[in-house]
């Protein structure tokens, strides 16, 4: 299998999805808004780097462009929804404080392997998703579901599970119907 590029226009497809744009005409005016309080950005960009590092261990080995489409997902995810970042922002920050307290270093800053352990030992791989749990259900829930979601929404992350028009994108019935090919 080729490599999979996720681009600005995979980021902007699965805001679609979630709400968080309207439409192409919608999300093309996303990438060029201001952010929502230009004092405090969305996410600082040690929170994009953590999220970029967790979503290298988290998505296929052969998907690429992973970082802009970070970048422009998880920071037009939270740029109008001030309690989902602040919520973002402690997940990122208890992912840091885990790292930092049993690996000396910020998570980014782990091997991609020692960021998959440092998951696995927190347990976030079994910890249901809840914005107001333990650490790893926040991390699981504010973190890893919304890069996986993002992912697996976006066009070219659609691809890899035979659903790269998913319900809710024009041919997404017929997909879905049809289900993923072998």
């Amino acid at each position: 299998m080729g490599e999979r590029e996720l681009t600005r226009r995979d980021a902007l497809a699965a805001l679609a999805t979630v709400g968080a744009a309207a439409g192409v005409g919608a999300g093309t005016a996303l990438l060029d808004r201001a952010p929502w309080n230009a004092e405090e950005p969305p996410l600082g960009d040690a929170d994009v780097e953590t999220l970029v590092a967790l979503a290298e261990v988290l998505y296929p080995s052969d998907v690429t462009g992973i970082p802009e489409f970070v970048q422009t997902y998880s920071v037009r995810r939270v740029e109008t929804r001030e309690t989902y970042r602040r919520g973002m922002s402690d997940a990122l920050a208890t992912l840091d404080d885990y790292a930092t307290t049993w690996k000396d270093v910020e998570f980014a800053a782990l091997s991609p392997g020692g960021r998959d352990d440092l998951l696995h030992d927190m347990a976030v791989h079994t910890a249901d998703p809840d914005p107001e749990g333990t650490d790893a259900e926040r991390i699981r829930h504010f973190l890893v579901d919304d890069l996986l979601y993002a992912l697996y929404t976006s066009p070219a992350g659609g691809k890899l599970v035979g659903t790269e028009n998913p319900p809710g994108h024009p041919g997404g019935l017929d997909s879905y119907q049809r289900g993923p090919e072998s």
